[in-house]
């Protein structure tokens, strides 16, 4: 679909909002913040790549508008025939860890200008992602702060189960290595994170604020393993004992049997977890097999959830 995009002209100005629009910024090895020019130019535009609910989208959309910045598109759009230009002029930032391929393919082929951010999951991430963006167009955030801090005092319920609780990514969809950032800032030990591949250059911003998040939260930054060998990993669990296991369909079963409460990973695939106001539902997910064994030790039925 990016290859379908009409192409920018450079002498095209992107003055006003279009419908479904988007900036992008390049980040590679080596290269620093610093080296980014960061002068405002009105013919600089602001693509989103990635599919999400037009709900959770227009959310997205609507947090950058609060400061000032307009999306110019969205790849995929609504529409076929409202896909976004691209070209020189057109920064890009992808919302799925997944989509390394077509950042590349934008980048390489469209000639867009990558922003590296982290995945706007969870409250600290939306936040820093849209400070990013912010950054990027020479735009001073607004609000973001106490906005974050809303966002938790409201998730409070739910912080209370699972802080101090222990969780396990055995790898399946990629969103390990930001769902475990989000985790751990929510005051979980995370043993392990399982991923079955990961540009690093893609997910570089992600990778450093997982390391900022685990320094400030006084913990250790989890083992990364990548590409995983299950049964290794299933003696690690048995060994680590965790309270929860987030893990494939496949293994789901045979870890309940052994007395592990999981998490089908999938889930996450298809919930709507992007944004400020969708923290809430990765902590339902989170602490649904939480609370089932809660509610069954306060019936009595401890010898199951042994």
């Amino acid at each position: 679909m990016a290859h379908r995009c009409p192409t920018l002209s450079p002498s095209e100005k992107q003055d006003g909002p279009v419908q479904n629009k988007v900036l992008p910024e390049l980040v590679e090895e080596n290269v620093s913040l610093s080296s980014i020019d960061r002068t405002p130019k009105t013919t600089r535009s602001l693509v989103l790549f990635g599919s999400l609910p037009s709900l959770v989208s227009n959310q997205l959309i609507l947090e950058l508008q609060k400061q000032g910045i307009q999306v110019a598109g969205w790849l995929p759009s609504q529409r076929y025939t409202e896909l976004p230009p691209l070209g020189e002029s057109v920064y890009v930032s992808g919302i799925h860890p997944f989509l390394s391929r077509t950042a590349t393919t934008l980048l390489r082929r469209r000639r867009c200008t990558l922003i590296g951010a982290p995945f706007p999951i969870g409250p600290d991430g939306t936040r820093a992602w849209i400070e990013k963006i912010c950054s990027v167009f020479n735009v001073t955030p607004q609000g973001l702060e106490k906005r974050e801090r809303e966002i938790w005092e409201s998730l409070e319920d739910y912080l209370q189960l699972v802080r101090g609780k222990s969780v396990f990514f055995m790898g399946d969809n990629l969103f390990e290595i930001s769902l475990a950032r989000f985790l751990i800032r929510c005051g979980m030990t995370v043993y392990e994170i399982g991923i079955p591949y990961m540009d690093r250059r893609f997910q570089a911003a992600e990778l450093a604020f997982l390391e900022k998040t685990c320094q400030e939260m006084g913990v250790p930054v989890p083992r990364i393993v990548e590409k995983p060998d299950n049964y290794h990993q299933i003696q690690r669990i048995r060994e680590l004992q965790p309270d929860l296991a987030i893990t494939g369909m496949a293994h789901a079963n045979p870890l309940e049997a052994r007395g592990i409460s999981t998490k089908w990973s999938v889930e996450f695939t298809f919930a709507q977890i992007h944004g400020f106001t969708n923290a809430r539902d990765i902590l339902e997910l989170v602490t649904r097999p939480l609370r089932r064994n809660r509610s069954l030790q306060e019936l009595g039925w401890a010898e199951l959830v042994k």
